[in-house]
């Protein structure tokens, strides 16, 4: 069976390739995640993604690298990692009682194939109050996640009216299109 690696550092993204039974190693891209100037945020993180699988194919050339990026778009805004509390506070309120979108960008590669694609997922919260938003950015520390949530964790469980979309994909992999890929294009049979 051909090597597998996945070009993130982040515990969820590893938890859905285990979750899917995939044999993988890791490899932490090292990438500058800054923006580009003018990018339009949906284009963002399939930029991202490319970056980061061009920072790890050259260490496993016989591989087949996963390499995602994500990204919380409202109002053409890009919620990112928020910096501390008061900008996870901030982006939680921005979030509360509104819909955004949630995109995903997969980069999947080996020595003679590419493949990039972006998955979208809509999240519509309730409206949150202050002590909910508090409650959650004082106890989940959401300060390495974008848009500073995490849907499996209390604020997605109580939070979250409704998806429409992938909730695999919130998260941070669209692992079902991932499987998909993997098995359809570079011929990887998982169980």
């Amino acid at each position: 069976m051909q090597k597998i690696i996945l070009a993130s550092q982040s515990p969820r993204r590893q938890q859905l390739l285990q979750m899917a039974e995939l044999k993988f190693d890791v490899i932490i891209a090292d990438v500058d995640e800054t923006n580009p100037p003018g990018m339009p945020g949906d284009d963002v993180p399939a930029h991202l993604a490319v970056k980061k699988a061009d920072a790890v194919s050259h260490l496993a050339p016989d591989a087949v690298v996963i390499a995602a990026d994500t990204v919380v778009l409202l109002d053409g805004d890009i919620l990112g990692k928020p910096t501390d509390a008061a900008d996870a506070i901030a982006m939680l309120s921005r979030l509360s009682g509104r819909t955004h979108r949630v995109v995903t960008g997969v980069c999947i590669r080996s020595s003679n194939k590419e493949t990039v694609f972006s998955v979208v997922t809509e999240v519509h919260f309730r409206p949150l109050s202050l002590a909910q938003i508090t409650h959650y950015v004082d106890n989940y520390r959401p300060f390495d996640k974008a848009g500073a949530y995490a849907i499996q964790e209390w604020i997605g469980v109580t939070g979250i009216e409704k998806i429409n979309g992938d909730y695999y994909n919130v998260m941070g992999l669209p692992i079902g299109d991932v499987i998909h890929v993997l098995r359809t294009e570079y011929g990887i049979q998982t169980a």
